[in-house]
């Protein structure tokens, strides 16, 4: 069935709710634990139900966010998700509470029994207020973002259609692309640092209420990282500063010199190379036809996941008016399918969302079999290492999309991927300082983001720029509006990611079956333990970051880029 098919009934909050306590009910009073096990697949029935029609309205307004009726649907998500919340938090209880949690475990995992429990911790009915306020104010942070029609060389374009101009060869063009970019955000700036500023305290108030010192303890229960803490991410910050920092310093000053560059400026960091940043050599259909040729080639379990998605009309990747910014995979339980978003936008970009999100979504495809809802994705973390991984194990095929700028392509892709881990740094740090220090002013908040930046990427120019300089780029980093505590996740897994990268260089067969062995097992098994599954270290374990970064800086130093 094609994603136009499928259908999408707004769920009775009401009718729903009396099946599931009536369910529950029995759940509570049956002797056996066959009867349990059928009690619990017939709620993951209605639960999965509730789910997909949840994430069809999504998928359908980020489409296309001028739709009124799916933004009456996304309003209608925004008041009732926190209710229907409460219904799980109701199913958790019974899980936790059941006399039969050892045959509980054994038929779903000790992760979904945790994530029952993190649930239950993260949730009480006197927060529902709160978290449809929390709701509707990331819903307005996206509709913000689509909002912005930038006339720029004559055409009106959304933030994504700017990205060309802004990797362009032409230097003026870059300048005057960028500060149409970042206009935008400076324009609008009073709005941005309002909806943020009531996110904060809308958080820092449900943290509260549910018996917590501030958001921070709660955003890690949210995120169910149930094996490690926040004292094990701030070791993994002084690998990256010790490790990767100086790493990224080298190669920004090799960016400066291929560009005969005085300083790197913030317009020219997107831009690697004199003679063009390497680009798709053709158009949407172009990248789609040599993807499925990739993916046919890679192995046959990706060449019939690429089949499904492109026959069931699973993908929707080109930017348009009116349509939501960004990328993303979800998964529809209903349909058992995942669905894949983007903005294409003639850069490499449209390779790197090809292959990163069809990671996830390929994982989606490998463990379609789990039918409770909390575990088809792994934790964050872990879900990235699929995407990113993908990103890398997918390097033998670059060719078919940038010819003879394929070289150029995998020099800039893992050079990015470094640069990005300290990126990934500020983002969760800045929100540690945000969190715990909830009535920060909002000049307070740019301050702090620029001291971060400083101290993790000090090759930062701005000049030209005095709402970069001041500490505004955050604004469009979407995960810190809308996804708290989201981004350490990128981090970690782009360590394990570069992990895969070595070893399908020493050993395809085997890398790749490591690969395989995690995304089968979905969101079963906990982040170390997915780590441990596909043979990988630790980024928490000392000389982790020293032994992978060492490897990709001998790589890096075999490249003649100046070359490229």
């Amino acid at each position: 069935m094609k994603f136009s098919e499928f259908e999408y009934k707004r769920p009775s909050y009401k009718d729903v709710k009396l099946q599931l306590l009536d369910l529950l009910n029995n759940f509570n009073n049956v002797c056996t634990y066959k009867e349990q096990s059928k009690l619990i697949s017939d709620i993951n029935i209605i639960r999965n139900d509730v789910e997909s029609m949840s994430t069809i309205a999504s998928i359908r307004y980020s489409i296309n966010t001028l739709d009124i009726f799916y933004e009456q649907e996304r309003e209608y998500w925004d008041e009732y998700s926190p209710l229907y919340e409460e219904l799980n938090s109701l199913f958790y209880k019974a899980i936790v509470n059941s006399k039969f949690k050892d045959d509980i475990k054994k038929e779903f995992g000790n992760q979904f029994f945790s994530i029952a429990q993190f649930s239950l911790k993260s949730f009480d009915s006197s927060i529902i207020q709160e978290l449809q306020e929390e709701n509707k104010l990331s819903s307005e942070y996206t509709k913000l973002l689509a909002s912005a029609k930038i006339l720029f060389e004559g055409k009106e374009r959304n933030l994504s259609g700017l990205g060309k101009f802004m990797s362009s060869q032409n230097r003026d063009m870059r300048i005057k692309s960028s500060k149409a970019y970042y206009s935008f955000f400076e324009k609008n700036e009073d709005k941005f640092d309002e909806l943020f500023d009531k996110l904060v305290k809308v958080r820092d108030k449900i943290a509260k209420k549910l018996g917590f010192e501030n958001f921070v303890e709660l955003g890690y229960i949210r995120m169910m990282r149930t094996d490690y803490d926040a004292n094990m991410v701030v070791k993994f910050r002084e690998q990256v500063k010790d490790y990767i920092v100086p790493l990224t310093k080298e190669i920004y000053k090799r960016q400066e010199k291929r560009l005969k560059l005085k300083n790197l400026n913030y317009v020219d960091e997107n831009f690697e190379f004199s003679t063009g940043n390497a680009t798709p050599k053709g158009n949407a259909e172009y990248i789609i036809e040599n993807g499925k040729r990739m993916y046919s080639e890679l192995s046959k379990d990706t060449k019939e996941f690429f089949d499904f998605m492109l026959d069931n009309e699973l993908m929707d990747l080109v930017t348009k008016k009116g349509k939501s910014a960004g990328g993303y995979c979800t998964y529809i339980p209903k349909y058992k399918s995942p669905f894949i978003f983007s903005n294409f936008n003639q850069t490499s970009d449209d390779i790197d969302v090809l292959t990163h999100e069809a990671g996830h979504a390929f994982q989606l495809y490998m463990s379609t079999y789990i039918e409770m809802p909390e575990i088809n994705f792994p934790t964050y973390e872990s879900c990235e290492i699929h995407s990113m991984s993908m990103e890398f194990i997918t390097w033998p095929w670059m060719d078919l999309f940038f010819k003879e700028d394929t070289e150029k392509y995998k020099y800039t892709h893992m050079s990015s991927a470094i640069k990005f881990i300290p990126y990934g740094i500020v983002v969760d740090e800045f929100q540690h300082y945000i969190y715990e220090n909830p009535n920060m002013s909002k000049e307070e908040r740019k301050q702090i983001w620029r001291k971060l930046e400083k101290v993790y990427l000090p090759h930062k120019d701005y000049e030209g720029c005095d709402f970069l300089e001041k500490g505004g780029w955050w604004f469009k980093q979407g995960h810190i509006f809308k996804n708290p505590f989201y981004y350490i996740d990128y981090t970690l897994a782009q360590i394990c990611a570069l992990q895969f990268w070595k070893k399908i260089r020493e050993d395809k067969e085997n890398g790749w079956n490591d690969y395989i062995n995690i995304c089968k097992v979905g969101g079963t098994k906990s982040f170390l333990e997915i780590v441990d599954i596909g043979n990988l270290k630790s980024p928490f374990e000392k000389g982790c970051v020293e032994s992978v970064i060492s490897t990709i800086k001998e790589w890096l130093d075999e490249i003649n880029d100046f070359n490229l």
